[in-house]
């Protein structure tokens, strides 16, 4: 019996995906670093859908592959052979609860749409990514997501109270009311936050809202060192008592990157930038003097909205103004904030002592020590750039490694990095990781070949 017919009897016409189109869009990943080749794809309109799709793919042994909104980078979606799961029908929001301030969505929700819904109750949903508009609840849940707010509201494992899963043999696990303490036993939704879809199927989730912030400070400032940058950091955390949202660092090639896409000219050139973000409180009202004190005299504050978001936009545009230039070889990784510095000096030493024309485009959440640290080589702008990619990671991860830090801060693992899982993790750590994965999971049909080594 076909894939097709198995399913179509369990399954309603519309869960069955037919249109080409769709199929192949959701096929190539994001980076178009890698091409799917799905047997079937199912678009599921509830949890029990779902379930009646895993009983079946349990007995059968058939691959499972759960999707979002395509927007990962690390090839954590690909399949080769067996169901694609379309996730995007799940997307009910229930009415925000305002007592407990939290929402529960289904894991096919719009990041940028769970953000609206809390906006019009009154209250705020931190996480803020730039592909807000496309990515899903589901696959922020999955990847531990990071965003541009970490400093303050932390990252999605912080912002789950509840999860609701399909196991890979269809039974499902639900804990999706709003407490906020619960002791008894283990607390198994952090299980699958940051499991890439390889131990079951996210269909809902309750998280946590917040206050809608009243009013927001937004300020540029030009610093010619990391160590500057840091010290910069530190000075905001002393003084904001807490009110710092973001804090995020640009380098000169990052900025002249977006800046060209987007035809602008920046607010100021420097060899580092900073773009934060404080929520504005009495105790605030002096930072910028406070800056200008300690040295810190290139600085510019938003005095409008138009100007915040023209600020953020800079930001915000480098990582789609890189994919219109050309291949880059991208890195996400983390390290200690009192290590940055080192690396930054070091690696760039590395890299061009190996590559003498390469452009470093460096960017990311300096409040939390994360950063997107991409490789353009000018001579091999197309996907021939992928031939040195094994030699530059090598080069990148070996000095992350040396100064304690991650190859994974919040894209995940995926294909693209499982290799390296090994330098990360110690024996006994990936042990229990595949121990827990072969319980759950025996006939490895979750999510097959990712993340594990």
């Amino acid at each position: 019996m076909s894939l097709f017919n198995l399913f179509s009897t369990h399954l309603s016409a519309d869960e069955m995906v037919r249109d080409n189109d769709k199929i192949a869009a959701l096929l190539l990943d994001r980076r178009e670093r890698y091409t799917s080749c799905a047997d079937i794809v199912l678009s599921p309109i509830s949890t029990q859908s779902v379930q009646k799709i895993m009983r079946i793919c349990w007995a059968n042994k058939i691959p499972v592959v759960p999707i979002g909104g395509n927007t990962g980078l690390c090839g954590g979606a690909t399949i080769h052979g067996g169901v694609l799961l379309s996730l995007e029908k799940l997307n009910q929001i229930n009415p925000v609860n305002t007592a407990d301030r939290c929402i529960t969505v289904g894991s096919g929700c719009l990041l940028y749409q769970v953000q609206q819904a809390a906006k019009d109750a009154g209250l705020f949903f931190p996480l803020s990514l730039a592909s807000e508009g496309s990515c899903q609840i589901g696959g922020n849940i999955a990847a531990n997501a990071g965003g541009i707010n970490v400093l303050r509201y932390g990252t999605m494992r912080d912002l789950v109270l509840g999860l609701e899963v399909v196991l890979p043999n269809g039974e499902m696990i639900s804990s999706l009311q709003p407490l906020h303490k619960n002791t008894a036993g283990l607390d198994l939704k952090h299980l699958f936050i940051g499991s890439e879809g390889t131990l079951g199927v996210i269909t809902a989730a309750t998280l946590k809202l917040f206050l809608l912030p009243q009013q927001v400070e937004t300020l540029w400032a030009d610093c010619q060192t990391i160590d500057d940058c840091i010290n910069l950091l530190n000075l905001l955390k002393k003084n904001s008592l807490g009110s710092l949202k973001s804090f995020e660092l640009i380098s000169h090639a990052a900025l002249m990157v977006s800046a060209n896409d987007l035809r602008t000219t920046p607010p100021t050139n420097a060899a580092w930038h900073i773009l934060c973000e404080w929520e504005k409180t009495p105790h605030t009202d002096r930072l910028p003097e406070t800056l200008l004190q300690h040295g810190f005299e290139h600085i510019f504050i938003a005095q409008n909205d138009t100007q915040r978001q023209n600020l953020w936009r800079l930001r915000e545009n480098i990582s789609a103004a890189q994919k219109r230039r050309g291949v880059s070889i991208k890195h996400d990784i983390a390290l200690s904030i009192s290590k940055l510095a080192d690396f930054v000096l070091q690696c760039e030493k590395n890299i061009q002592a190996a590559f003498a024309n390469a452009e470093i485009v460096l960017f990311g959440h300096l409040g939390d020590g994360s950063l997107h640290y991409n490789i353009f080589l000018p001579d091999y702008p197309d996907k021939t750039a992928y031939q040195f990619e094994n030699q530059i990671n090598s080069i990148v991860y070996q000095a992350v490694l040396q100064q304690g830090g991650t190859i994974a801060a919040e894209h995940g693992v995926g294909i693209l990095k499982k290799h390296w899982l090994k330098n990360m993790r110690n024996a006994s750590e990936l042990a229990l990781m595949q121990a827990i994965k072969q319980h759950l999971d025996p006939d490895n049909i979750m999510n097959p070949n990712k993340v594990y080594p």
